[in-house]
């Protein structure tokens, strides 16, 4: 196995990990499965326990995808901080829609419909990861 691929298996499956556990928790004993109502939306239990996760993985998965696994870039951080942002916004996209089709289309539990989820973006993460946020320059 390269280098870089168990580095990102290490840090993805430690942030992962940190996102599943903040998920369960948040889901089961801050939100007690409960609706959050703001104003005029209301945000399903699963969805808000889910960006409670984000707000919290994103900025230490930039730090260890940075630091840890892509280390070779010459890219510079504000730039890579963009580039990380798109990624993870098509990855908040990706959890959002299979949240919500796991949940409330197929009626699955709520945290194994959040173990699926993470698998599909799981891999999209990476190969958007490696092939474009944190692409090691051409010598």
């Amino acid at each position: 196995m390269p280098l870089q691929t168990f580095r990102y298996a290490a840090c993805g499956g430690f942030n992962t990990t940190l996102d599943i556990t903040l998920f369960f928790i948040s889901y089961n004993f801050i939100l007690k499965k409960q609706p959050i109502h703001v104003s005029f939306l209301t945000i399903g239990p699963h969805i808000a326990a889910f960006l409670i996760g984000f707000c919290v993985t994103f900025p230490i998965g930039f730090y260890l995808s940075r630091y840890v696994v892509f280390q070779e870039t010459s890219v510079a951080k504000h730039e890579q901080l963009g580039k990380y942002f798109m990624v993870v916004l098509g990855c908040l996209f990706l959890n959002y829609g299979f949240l919500k089709l796991f949940v409330d289309v197929f009626g699955w539990y709520p945290t194994p419909s959040k173990l699926l989820t993470t698998v599909f973006v799981v891999a999209f993460s990476y190969l958007t990861q490696k092939n474009y946020t944190f692409k090691a320059t051409e010598a």
